[in-house]
């Protein structure tokens, strides 16, 4: 594996919760995941590739009638090996890029007229990323007790405390920006 191809350790992550086809695992980054990791299938296919050959992951072929064959992934036991190595590991890299920061960097350049734009842009994204968190909450609030849904319901309750705490900054970048006569 790749030290810094961390779409390995999400794949091994989610097969170690079920075996998945490729487009399974997009799908899942696509759902709750997607609110803090992104991944194509442009590097899924080729990390599972790369994963088999080193015994990380093995295909299961299932037969379906009259379709398209179907491959699922499985996590072997060296991917679960791989997987509890990384997560005893006790450095973390957590970088954020946010592409309404680097306009709002650079917003002298246009005016604060642009810059307000971007911000309610990044606003909206916000509120409606935060009304699908606050639904993960609700339901997860339902089925606490079950394996890893605690590990779930603390990362939800970290995105709306963070998506919350970026609509205070937006409320109050917008008023700053308002307040003083800027270009």
């Amino acid at each position: 594996m790749a030290k810094d191809r961390k779409i390995d350790l999400v794949i091994l992550g989610l097969l170690f919760h079920e075996d998945l086809t490729g487009y399974d695992i997009k799908k899942r980054i696509d759902g709750a995941i997607s609110f803090f990791w992104k991944g194509s299938f442009g590097s899924i296919y080729p990390a599972l590739a790369d994963m088999e050959k080193t015994g990380q992951v093995e295909k299961l072929e299932v037969e379906t009638k009259g379709k398209r064959e179907k491959i699922l992934y499985h996590i072997t036991d060296k991917g679960i090996d791989v997987l509890k190595e990384w997560l005893n590991v006790d450095q973390a890299t957590n970088d954020l890029k946010y592409e309404t920061l680097l306009k709002l960097y650079f917003g002298g350049v246009e005016g604060k007229e642009v810059t307000l734009k971007n911000i309610s842009l990044f606003e909206e994204q916000v509120k409606r990323d935060l009304a699908v968190l606050q639904m993960f909450q609700k339901n997860l609030e339902m089925v606490l007790d079950q394996k890893d849904h605690v590990y779930y319901y603390l990362t939800v309750t970290f995105g709306i405390d963070t998506y919350e705490a970026y609509l205070k900054w937006c409320e109050r970048a917008k008023k700053i920006l308002c307040k003083k006569k800027y270009k």
